[in-house]
């Protein structure tokens, strides 16, 4: 799971309630109080799923023990999560907008999330990796999907400023999800372990016990979408039907340094999420941590994105330069795997500024896509990013599984560390690129404002003679008599 899908869906073109009125009773869906309970609505969505999304990151010793997995099998349960998401970020939302409706579809979506969490925890009880591996399947197609439905919640009522403020809310309660995942998780399995389980028995219950997030994030779909219907009733509100549709013919039309922004988010990524998946044993055998100092360690990185995401948001949203920013996160990263692989530098530190990266480049990266591509585009761009990065995650996970059976953590790091240099060295390519054209990426805020105003001008004079043009046909069509000639001739005597 990632930060890219909020970013998604700002673009959907959906009809925002009115703007509240401070004489409106509590019980008003544009009040403050309904706002903020919906807010809280959306952001518990995604719980259920980022808290079991990294189940097996937190019970990565137990699943290889209890079930005899090597490193290479163990991976399958995070590959087969982002394979079906190769396609379904392109289809997800579409589904939302025109078949099942927002309430519908996620309601649907968090069920599909219940479903795969109890097949992922059956098969883990019946000690079967091919049924456990289903189940990551299932809540891989409706966990990426709901975080889909969760930011179309955001735009539908959310507007203007707010809607920044909405979705790093959400990231950040997200993160607060995978963050808790780690610290409660490894005491349940030592809890249920006593009881006298089997090994893989007890990762079955406690798989079974974590899915009640996801019944709890359910209840919450379901909350919402009562609370949703009602808004739509007494605001009349309606869905503009002009929705956006997804064309891979656009393809062929994107720019350069769109595809340089791809490869970054695809470089980056693959070195931050298979790392998680496969940090805790690195720990445990590198710096002899125990089970729970590995899980504890390996939750920095969220822990710090949950409470730093809204802040860099902000920071980047004040200065600009997202190249920097970009270029100093990836430097940054490529810092932290030196030092894991080749340093004995105590790793809560070299997470902690991991974190720090994390949620450098969350704010900075994703943004540049809505700076290259038109805006009726953005949907086409963002899923051709999204599927590229989950075929990425998918094909590193498993190969990174399989170099740590052959050939151990140094060269899993060294693998990591190249990940990012590819990275690096695009940005640099893209910052030289950008800076042979306008500059546009690395501008700051200000200039950006000026740019966008000049650009606004240019294009309102572009059409001034259109529309002259039209009006003037217009007038010549109801009046016969007149001609263009006398028409431009009376503008000129004025």
């Amino acid at each position: 799971m990632d930060d890219q899908t909020l970013f998604n869906e700002g673009s959907r073109a959906n009809v925002y309630p009115p703007r509240r009125s401070t004489s409106v009773r509590w019980t008003h869906p544009s009040h403050c109080f309904q706002r903020m309970v919906a807010l809280l609505l959306m952001c518990l969505l995604g719980f259920g799923s980022y808290f079991c999304y990294d189940n097996p990151a937190s019970l990565e010793d137990h699943f290889m023990e209890d079930m005899h997995l090597s490193t290479a099998l163990y991976a399958n349960l995070y590959t087969w999560y982002s394979w079906p998401n190769v396609i379904c970020c392109f289809i997800g939302g579409f589904l939302i907008d025109s078949v099942f409706g927002i309430r519908l579809g996620t309601s649907l979506y968090s069920i599909l999330v219940v479903i795969g969490q109890i097949v992922f925890a059956l098969g883990a009880y019946m000690d079967s990796l091919y049924i456990a591996i289903l189940g990551r399947f299932i809540f891989g197609i409706g966990g990426e999907s709901l975080a889909v439905a969760q930011n179309s919640y955001a735009v539908l009522w959310f507007k203007g400023k707010e809607l920044n403020m909405v979705f790093g809310f959400q990231l950040s309660l997200s993160r607060v999800g995978s963050t808790v995942n780690m610290f409660v998780v490894e005491p349940m399995y030592d809890y249920v372990a006593k009881m006298g389980y089997p090994g893989y028995e007890t990762l079955g219950i406690v798989l079974l016990l974590a899915g009640i997030t996801c019944l709890l994030s359910l209840l919450c779909a379901l909350l919402l979408g009562c609370l949703d219907k009602r808004a739509e009733r007494i605001l009349n509100r309606v869905e503009s039907t002009n929705t956006e549709v997804v064309r891979l013919s656009d393809v062929t039309q994107f720019p350069l340094s769109f595809w340089m922004v791809v490869i970054i988010i695809v470089a980056y990524y693959a070195s931050i999420f298979p790392f998680v998946s496969l940090a805790k044993k690195l720990f445990m055998t590198r710096f002899n941590l125990t089970s729970d100092e590995a899980n504890a360690v390996n939750s920095i990185v969220y822990t710090i994105s949950a409470v730093l995401s809204p802040i860099m948001g902000l920071i980047v949203d004040k200065t600009g330069r997202n190249l920097f920013w970009v270029f100093s996160s990836l430097l940054l990263s490529l810092l932290c795997h030196y030092m894991i692989g080749l340093t004995m530098v105590n790793p809560h530190i070299t997470m902690v500024m991991m974190g720090v990266a994390y949620s450098m480049i969350a704010s900075a990266l994703w943004p540049l896509i809505a700076l290259v591509i038109p805006e009726y585009q953005l949907g086409t761009a963002y899923g051709i990013a999204q599927a590229v990065e989950n075929l990425g995650l998918a094909l590193v996970t498993a190969l990174g599984g399989k170099i740590v059976d052959l050939y151990g953590y140094l060269v899993l790091e060294g693998f990591f560390m190249s990940n990012l240099g590819v990275a690096v060295t695009c940005i640099i390519c893209l910052w030289i690129y950008d800076n042979g054209r306008l500059g546009l990426l690395n501008m700051t805020a200000g200039q950006r404002s000026i740019h966008d105003a000049n650009k606004l001008a240019a294009e309102s004079i572009e059409r001034e003679p259109m529309l002259q043009d039209s009006d003037t046909e217009a007038v010549v069509s109801e009046h016969p008599g007149f001609s263009t000639h006398s028409i431009n001739s009376r503008e000129e005597d004025r």
